[in-house]
């Protein structure tokens, strides 16, 4: 049987994060009532990532199984967009290969992090940017996050309870920082690509960085922080707003 995928953008405001949860308004639990009413039976979904409360997407993949006398791509972007709307969209339905999953065929997850650094605080992008109110010394983040690329424990950059017991061995292949402006509001947009991430790295890795910029750590900390392995030798932790999963990559032998 083939796999259903879904790129899905969502405004993570409204909801208590990604994953299903009893009682809580959440973006998997959204698209499954959703898919119950247009599939008139009972889906259990695959998310690509896990995002927290508050977070974005623009990218994230959903699959499911399909089913014989499902609605074509279209048709079933159509009424999903018509029930999901206005902080959930289907933005694309591709068909994948009997077995695929959104979250372990994954090969590469960029996820983007906006801060609007200065004395004037974002009005348009309020509710997607970070506001640090002065000037980031930006040439000594992108120096200081280049300790972050390649193979490494970040043990010391994801929330300490969640990494009890487990691997924490990553691999990133890209931390840039640039300026950009949308909405006529500029900005500097963090960008960081890896194959996998855990609880809240992304938004560590923000939060520490943003410390180097404004001058309250050097920029050897990064490295002294990463080998700790110890939650509490890295940074503060970005709001969730300021974060949105831009893509998901997977090989090309997955879509049929």
């Amino acid at each position: 049987m083939t796999v259903t995928a879904l790129t899905v953008a969502y405004d993570g405001a409204p909801f208590a994060g990604f994953a299903r949860q009893s009682e809580q308004r959440t973006v998997q639990g959204t698209l499954e009532d959703a898919l119950r009413t247009v599939l008139r039976r009972e889906v259990e979904t695959v998310g690509a990532g896990r995002t927290d409360a508050g977070v974005h997407a623009l990218g994230q993949v959903v699959s499911f199984e399909s089913a014989p006398g499902d609605p074509d791509a279209a048709a079933l972007a159509r009424s999903l967009n018509a029930l999901c709307a206005p902080h959930v969209a289907v933005r694309e339905v591709r068909a994948a290969r009997e077995g695929f999953s959104a979250r372990f065929d994954a090969e590469a997850r960029e996820y983007r992090y906006r801060i609007a650094a200065g004395a004037v605080p974002p009005v348009l992008l309020a509710p997607y940017a970070w506001h640090v109110a002065r000037d980031l010394d930006a040439p000594a983040v992108r120096r200081a996050a280049a300790a972050l690329v390649g193979e490494h424990d970040f043990r010391s950059f994801c929330v300490a309870d969640s990494a009890e017991g487990k691997n924490t061995v990553r691999t990133l292949t890209a931390v840039e920082l640039y300026p950009a402006e949308d909405l006529g509001e500029p900005h500097l947009v963090l960008r960081v690509v890896g194959t996998a991430f855990l609880h809240s790295m992304v938004r560590v890795i923000a939060g520490s960085l943003v410390e180097i910029g404004r001058g309250a750590r050097d920029e050897g900390w990064l490295g002294e922080a990463l080998a700790a392995r110890d939650r509490a030798a890295a940074g503060p932790t970005a709001p969730a707003h300021g974060l949105t999963l831009w893509d998901v990559a997977y090989p090309g032998e997955c879509w049929v």
